[in-house]
């Protein structure tokens, strides 16, 4: 009778220590500083279509005219004269 207990009070001290040890790692790492979050990725540029030929680009990339945007210089020419 007495080896069970001896048995039942080792599984109980090893559940006691496991437990312990457990909410130790939890404290830990809730106290650790979160790493920061990636940068996120930057924001699609605007495409326009060029007036004469149809091929869409970056707005940053387009030749402005007047009766609106270009792909170069030339097709501006071609288009407006």
């Amino acid at each position: 009778m007495f080896k069970w207990l001896l048995v039942l009070a080792v599984v109980v001290l090893g559940y006691v220590w496991w437990r312990h040890q457990r909410q130790a790692e939890a404290a830990e790492r809730a106290a650790r500083p979160r790493p920061p979050a990636p940068p996120s990725a930057p924001a699609p540029a605007p495409m326009l279509r060029c007036r004469h030929c149809g091929v869409h680009l970056p707005a940053a990339d387009a030749v402005r005219g007047a009766l609106g945007p270009y792909c170069s210089h030339e097709h501006r020419r071609l288009a407006e004269g």
